[in-house]
């Protein structure tokens, strides 16, 4: 009720049904609001989730590839290479060891790196932690110390990333892959292979993720092997494969 010069107004008010009404149509717009939004999100999620794994398995990779790089470089150096499965994921184990002869001549490990792979059973998503280990006489890990928290510094195995869906190591020989490794000789080259994607059920029971989906690497670890190259012959034909750098003749002089 409003009062002005001694007159008195009722204004009408709303009715249950248009409040009614209105409770509805807005609900519908913010239905609506809330789903756009949403899907947006998860679009956006989508998108950074295939730039930020690719880079991700890249750096993991690369710390690999630089153990590998340094250890390999050694004469009385090794290498195992295990895999497996643990909770139906893909995982493997990568050990690098060098070693020497004291005084007494006997054995002494110079250096020892371990990259495993275990189920993550303090996550809410199903997957695996990628781990990695050094031990030795020199009490610095030149490849992690510096980044590494002052309570990790008490245990052996660090954790590099989690949420890996596919995890393997394997030896390349030729066109070969053999996914098992112990024997004393180095091998030619290592390949690892690391994913983030979802995983699909296999007809075994296992967890693969599509090839499409895995970053992988392949690291060579024998320098001293004889590389084959194909070349062209001055007829235009193509060499074999076993054509090499002694049978490279060099380029014809021009005619004067």
């Amino acid at each position: 009720m409003k009062t002005a010069s001694r007159q008195s107004r009722l204004y009408p008010g709303y009715s249950l049904g248009e409040m009614l009404a209105a409770l509805v149509i807005g609900a519908m717009v913010l239905t609506a609001v809330l789903g756009i939004y949403g899907r947006a999100n998860r679009a956006a999620d989508a998108v950074l989730g295939k730039i930020e794994s690719p880079m991700l398995c890249t750096e993991v990779l690369q710390l690999i590839a630089e153990d590998l790089d340094r250890v390999m470089g050694a004469a009385d150096a090794s290498i195992v290479i295990q895999n497996g499965f643990d909770n139906g994921f893909a995982r493997a184990q990568l050990i690098l060891r060098r070693t020497f002869h004291d005084a007494e001549n006997k054995e002494q490990t110079l250096d020892e790196i371990i990259w495993r792979a275990g189920y993550d059973y303090e996550s809410g998503v199903p997957g695996l932690v990628v781990y990695r280990s050094y031990d030795g006489i020199a009490l610095e890990d030149k490849l992690l110390e510096q980044k590494r928290r002052t309570w990790e510094k008490n245990y052996p195995f660090v954790p590099i990333c989690r949420g890996v869906t596919f995890f393997r190591i394997e030896v390349t020989n030729g066109d070969d892959l053999i996914d098992k490794w112990s024997t004393p000789a180095l091998p030619p080259g290592v390949r690892v292979s690391l994913s983030f994607a979802p995983p699909y059920e296999t007809v075994r029971g296992t967890l693969d993720v599509a090839d499409s989906d895995k970053v992988s690497r392949t690291i060579a670890v024998d320098r001293t092997r004889r590389v084959s190259f194909a070349v062209s012959s001055e007829s235009g034909r193509e060499g074999t494969d076993s054509d090499t750098n002694d049978d490279v003749q060099s380029p014809p002089q021009p005619r004067r």
